[in-house]
């Protein structure tokens, strides 16, 4: 008789099981990493257009801290500026720190002259 015992059979079965959770535990992790690069971008706009609109103001701005809301692809982060002197009167350090409810996401960093 030809054909594979039931032994050979549950043992191929078991490497395709192994095989199967393996890439199921790949595809999860790809996942959540395209989930991070997406809050990371979103997070970033935000950021950047906060410190360009400071540039536009072509005002020297105000030590101190400030919040502001951001809307970027129907989710709402907050930024919040802190902006601190330099040992040159002439500029200050700016620090935007991006988070969504309490979890930081993004801290990105400028400094801003006077013009």
């Amino acid at each position: 008789m030809r054909g594979f015992t039931l032994i050979e059979v549950l043992v191929a079965l078991g490497i395709v099981a192994v095989a199967l959770a393996a890439g199921a535990r790949a595809t999860s992790a790809l996942t959540e990493n395209a989930s991070r690069q997406r809050d990371a971008l979103l997070a970033q706009l935000c950021a950047q257009n906060t410190l360009v609109q400071l540039r536009l103001s072509r005002q020297l701005p105000d030590v101190g801290d400030s919040t502001q809301s951001c809307e970027q692809a129907r989710r709402r982060f907050t930024v919040r500026l802190s902006v601190r002197g330099t040992p040159n009167p002439s500029f200050r350090r700016v620090d935007a720190r991006v988070s969504e409810g309490d979890t930081p996401l993004l801290s990105l960093s400028t400094v801003v002259g006077r013009y």
